[in-house]
C-alpha cells in the first residue's frame, strides 16, 4: 500500500479548516470527522484491527503470566494490588498528555513508537528474566513501562477512527475495541498460563514482543491521514490541556454526561476486585467456581458487544448508557440478596451484568466523536482515559473499605442501588437528552 502519510490532498496534514465536511465535494462520501473517505475503509480498518487483536491476545498472555508468578512466589493480596494500581493509574495520569501528542503530531507513528515501546520492553524482560534476573521490581517495573505505552496509544487511537470510519459505523468500531478485548480477556489468561508453565515465563515475554510486530505492521501498512491543530503550536501543555477541556465543555451536556460515566465507574470498578471473594466466601465455592464465574462475565461482554456492533446502538446513545447504569445496579443487588446455595442464579447474573457493561463505553467514545473537532479529539479522548483510569482505582479501595465493614452480600446491594439510582437520574438533565438530538 501507499505509505500511510499520504492522503487525498498534496500535503499530508490536515489543519483544523480541512475536518469540516465544507472542505470535500458534496457528493464526496465523508468519514465521522469530515474528511474524504478512503475507498477502501473497510480494508484498512481490518488491517489495523488484525494488528491489533494479536497484540491484545499477547498482552493478555503476558499481563496474566505476570499476575500468576507474583502469585506463586509472594501469595501476597498487597503485592497483587500494588501491581494493578501499577496499571491503571499512570494510564489514568498521564493519558491527557498522550491525548495532547496526539494533536500536536502524526497519531499513526506515535501507535507503532509506543507499540514498539512496550515490544522492546517484553523483549528485555524475556531476556533478563533467562539471564535469572527475574524479580518483583522488574516486574513492577514492566507493569509501568506498558501502562505508560498505553497512555499514548490508546488516545491516539480513540481519535483516528473517526478519520477512517463513516459515522454510521463510528459505534460499531468502537465496540471492536472492548469485543476484541473481552474475547482476549477469556481465552489470553489460559493461553499464557500453559505457555508459562510448559515453555517458561521467557516464551510469554516473547511472545507479547511478536504481539506488538503485529500491531506495528497492521499500522505500517495501513493508509491514515494526519490532522494536527494549529493552535497548539504556541502554546503550553496546560494550556493545551484546558483547551481540549473548553471544546468539550462547549457542547452542554458532553462533560455532564462524561462526569456521570466517571462516577458509574467508582461505583463499579469495586466489583471486579471483590468478585473472586463473594464466590469464595458468600457462595462456598473454590477457584473452579470463580473461573466459572470470570467466563460468565467474559462470554456476557462478547454478547454484549456484539449485539452493540450488530444493532449499531440506535440513535438515543446518552439513553442507551443509562440503561445499562440501570441494568447493572439492579442486576448487582439481586446478586447480594442471593441465597449461598443459588450459585447457578449468581452465574446467569453475572452473564447478564456483563451485557450491560458493554454498553458503557462504545457509546460515550462515540458521541465525544461526533461532537469535538478531530483536531482536538486526541486531547478529548485524553481527558475521558483519563478520569477513567483514575476513578476505578479510587472506586476499588473505597469500594474495599466498605466491603470490609459491611460484609461481602451487603456491599453488593449497597453498591447495586447506587448504580440503580445513577442510572435513573442520568437521563434526567436536558442538556443530556439534547446530545441524543441529530
Amino acid at each position: 500500500m501507499p505509505d500511510a502519510n499520504h492522503n487525498a490532498s498534496p500535503d499530508s496534514t490536515c489543519h483544523a479548516a480541512s475536518s469540516t465536511p465544507h472542505s470535500a465535494p458534496a457528493a464526496e462520501r465523508l468519514s465521522a470527522a469530515g474528511l474524504p473517505l478512503q475507498k477502501r475503509w473497510l480494508s484498512i480498518i481490518a488491517v489495523i484491527w488484525a494488528g491489533q487483536a494479536v497484540s491484545m491476545i499477547t498482552s493478555y498472555a503476558a499481563g496474566y503470566a505476570v499476575v500468576w508468578y507474583v502469585t506463586e512466589t509472594t501469595e501476597s493480596a498487597l503485592m497483587l494490588s500494588i501491581m494493578t494500581a501499577c496499571v491503571m493509574l499512570p494510564i489514568g495520569l498521564i493519558s491527557p498528555f498522550g491525548g495532547l501528542v496526539a494533536d500536536r503530531h502524526n497519531r499513526k507513528l506515535i501507535m507503532i513508537v509506543a507499540d514498539g515501546a512496550v515490544g522492546l520492553v517484553s523483549l528485555a524482560a524475556a531476556l533478563l528474566i533467562m539471564a535469572g534476573e527475574v524479580s518483583l521490581p522488574l516486574l513492577l517495573s514492566i507493569c509501568l513501562a506498558r501502562a505508560v505505552g498505553q497512555a499514548f496509544h490508546g488516545p491516539a487511537m480513540m481519535a483516528t477512527m473517526p478519520m477512517l470510519v463513516p459515522d454510521e459505523h463510528l459505534l460499531r468500531i468502537n465496540t471492536l475495541d472492548q469485543l476484541l478485548n473481552s474475547v482476549a480477556s477469556i481465552g489470553a489468561p489460559a493461553f499464557g498460563i500453559l505457555l508459562y508453565t510448559t515453555l517458561g515465563f521467557p516464551s510469554v515475554m516473547l511472545l507479547d514482543f511478536a504481539g506488538a510486530c503485529a500491531a506495528i505492521l497492521g499500522l505500517a501498512l495501513a493508509k491514515v491521514p494526519t490532522v494536527v491543530d494549529p493552535a497548539v503550536e504556541g502554546q503550553r501543555a496546560l494550556a493545551n490541556l484546558l483547551d481540549g477541556w473548553r471544546e468539550i465543555g462547549k457542547t452542554r451536556g458532553l462533560g455532564l454526561l462524561m462526569a456521570v460515566v466517571t462516577l458509574a465507574m467508582v461505583i463499579f470498578g469495586p466489583l471486579s476486585a471483590v468478585f473472586p471473594l463473594i464466590t469464595y466466601s458468600h457462595f462456598g465455592g473454590d477457584g473452579y467456581m470463580a473461573s466459572i464465574a470470570e467466563a460468565a462475565f467474559g462470554i456476557g461482554m462478547v454478547v454484549g458487544s456484539a449485539a452493540l456492533m450488530a444493532w449499531g446502538g440506535g440513535k438515543r446513545l446518552a439513553a442507551l448508557i443509562a440503561v445499562a447504569c440501570v441494568v447493572t445496579g439492579a442486576v448487582t443487588a439481586i446478586i447480594g440478596l442471593l441465597p449461598p446455595s443459588a450459585f447457578p442464579v449468581f452465574v446467569g447474573l453475572v452473564a447478564t451484568m456483563a451485557v450491560a457493561c458493554a454498553w458503557y463505553n462504545g457509546p460515550i467514545m462515540t458521541l465525544i466523536q461526533r461532537h469535538v473537532p478531530d483536531e482536538k479529539m486526541g486531547r478529548a479522548m485524553g481527558l475521558l482515559t483519563a478520569m477513567m483510569g483514575i476513578a476505578t482505582p479510587v472506586g476499588v479501595v473505597l469500594g474495599g473499605i466498605l466491603a470490609e465493614a459491611v460484609g461481602i452480600a451487603p456491599f453488593f446491594v449497597m453498591d447495586g442501588l447506587a448504580c440503580l439510582a445513577l442510572g435513573l437520574v442520568a437521563y434526567l438533565p436536558p442538556s443530556i437528552r439534547k446530545l441524543d438530538r441529530p
